[in-house]
């Protein structure tokens, strides 16, 4: 009798000590339950729950629901959050203006040399995050910006004349410019206010996102939709490191692997994937879809890199962007 009572006594304080040792982590995204980056953020949550035997367990949380990205990367770095996939908080350092300059890759080949693996964005943005206490475990691909309208379009191939159109963008430097540089009435509005400014004809449009995200947040207020590769949306999954501390080293390295495996195979969608939410602006919305001409897109390009770029440049630093933008080759 006393020889099961002390087995069942050890049984029961292992099995404390292993709920003791067991992480659950909260993970932040910016965009509704369902959507695509929700399902691929569910299956890593599983993979990683697999691969550790549930001692790290991460709980998803859609549509902003633990605060804008903005606070979400603030309270990641004090460690009040675990982790996130969501855009870069540029107010937390104007250098993150990097990850969304305008125009700066042309293909998704050359965003993948840029932004990827070993790419120098991507290298220079997992250090900016390390300022913050903030680990970079992955970038997240997500497509090539345009123009989201809820009236027709006015020269939309045309970035020497200003078309009158006035157009949500966000608070960050690089999109406001942007914006005048290709004809546009910029309009700085929060992310949350966009939808209703846009419907109550404060604005009639957007810019700053893509097809992906306009179909998920603006698709009652699209009419039109240009494909101008504005930027290179890139997401990226970041962890407090104060919560990666709390980690033994196997789970650890389990959730570091998992991280990578993640974002290999969200590079081998892509790019399909921006085409079928073009195409379901099209085919669901009864959207128009502008067909723009290679020299169109390198007509807005070569505008922006000459009056945008110095601009943002100045803002983020004139030697340190330039040093990036060497190694980009551009």
């Amino acid at each position: 009798m006393k020889r099961f009572m002390t087995t069942t006594a050890a049984v029961a304080l292992m099995t404390l000590a292993s709920a003791a040792n067991a992480a659950d982590f909260k993970m932040s995204h910016v965009r509704p339950q369902d959507a695509t980056i929700d399902k691929e953020l569910r299956a890593f949550s599983e993979t990683v729950a697999d691969a550790t035997d549930g001692d790290v367990m991460i709980n998803i949380f859609p549509a902003s629901a633990l605060g804008d990205y903005t606070t979400v990367q603030e309270r990641i770095s004090v460690g009040a959050i675990e982790m996130a996939t969501q855009p870069a908080a540029t107010g937390a350092d104007r250098k993150m203006q990097i990850s969304s300059f305008p125009f700066l890759a042309n293909s998704w080949d050359e965003a993948r040399a840029i932004y990827g693996p070993d790419g120098p964005v991507r290298d220079v943005m997992a250090e900016l995050y390390a300022k913050q206490d903030i680990t970079m475990l992955a970038a997240y691909p997500v497509y090539f910006g345009g123009i989201s309208l809820n009236t027709d379009p006015v020269n939309p191939g045309d970035p020497s004349q200003s078309n009158g159109i006035k157009v949500r963008v966000p608070g960050i430097k690089s999109f406001q410019l942007t914006g005048e540089a290709l004809g546009y009435i910029p309009s700085p509005i929060p992310f949350s206010e966009a939808f209703t400014a846009i419907q109550t004809g404060v604005v009639d449009g957007v810019i700053g996102s893509g097809a992906e995200g306009y179909y998920a947040s603006f698709r009652d207020v699209t009419k039109a939709y240009i494909p101008a590769n504005t930027h290179f949306e890139v997401w990226y999954m970041i962890a407090s490191n104060e919560a990666l501390a709390g980690l033994d080293e196997d789970d650890k390295q389990a959730l570091m692997e998992a991280a990578s495996e993640f974002e290999a195979t969200r590079w081998t969608v892509a790019e399909e994937d921006q085409g079928k939410w073009e195409q379901r602006l099209a085919d669901e919305l009864g959207a128009t879809v502008v067909s723009l001409t290679d020299e169109e897109r390198a007509a807005m390009a070569a505008k922006v890199r000459a009056e945008v770029w110095p601009e943002v440049l100045k803002d983020v630093g004139e030697d340190w962007g330039q040093g990036i933008l060497d190694q980009i080759g551009k």
